[in-house]
């Protein structure tokens, strides 16, 4: 299976999980130790899915493609740190701990995260546009879905969810994207083998 089919289903895989977070946040799904264990893994096969789409538009996004693809990288990587915390530390902890964390070190980390996230969204989206291998509306819808994505507790929650839809819906148009691109080169180089033979 090519990279590019893997980055596309992970694309994929993305935008359920985040279809699912939604909807266990909205509480159209119940709460279950099945929903709150999978919901870290959203932006984990975001991160897969964003490299897949770098890796295709590499070549004509030039240095800002790089600085978005680093910048959303770094930002997702972290998102999936924190929402491990979330789910699986901070249960564990008491109310007073948990608040301390969120009050010094782990609350600016968090917050520097978000705007690490917000920074490779935006660069990234806009390498993406200029580069024109990606549909622009997919870009624009995840471009503005994650950002109240970014700022999930400086927005109210039904802005966030939103949010989240719409860069689902964007995840998962630009791992079609991903798909269509990795069956085209395969049939191209089982053309040129016929050729060759």
């Amino acid at each position: 299976m090519s990279i590019l089919r893997v980055t596309g289903a992970a694309g994929f895989g993305c935008a359920v999980l985040l279809v699912v977070n939604v909807a266990r946040r909205g509480d159209l799904l119940p709460e279950t130790a099945f929903t709150h264990a999978i919901a870290p893994f959203a932006p984990l096969t975001g991160l897969f899915a964003i490299t897949g789409i770098y890796l295709l538009l590499r070549h004509t996004a030039g240095t800002l493609g790089l600085v978005g693809y680093v910048l959303n990288s770094a930002g997702l990587a972290g998102a999936f740190a924190i929402e491990y915390t979330l789910h699986f530390v901070f249960p564990n902890l008491p109310g007073d701990v948990v608040a301390g964390l969120v009050a010094g070190g782990t609350g600016r980390a968090f917050l520097v995260t978000s705007v690490v996230l917000l920074a490779g969204v935006l660069t990234f989206g806009l390498a993406a546009v200029r580069a024109k291998a990606m549909p622009v509306v997919a870009v624009a819808l995840y471009v503005v879905g994650m950002i109240p994505g970014s700022l999930r507790n400086l927005v109210p929650l039904p802005v966030y969810l939103v949010g989240l839809v719409f860069a689902a819906a964007g995840i998962a148009w630009m791992a079609a994207r991903l798909w269509t691109t990795a069956e085209e080169k395969e049939a191209g180089q089982a053309g040129a083998a016929l050729r060759t033979t």
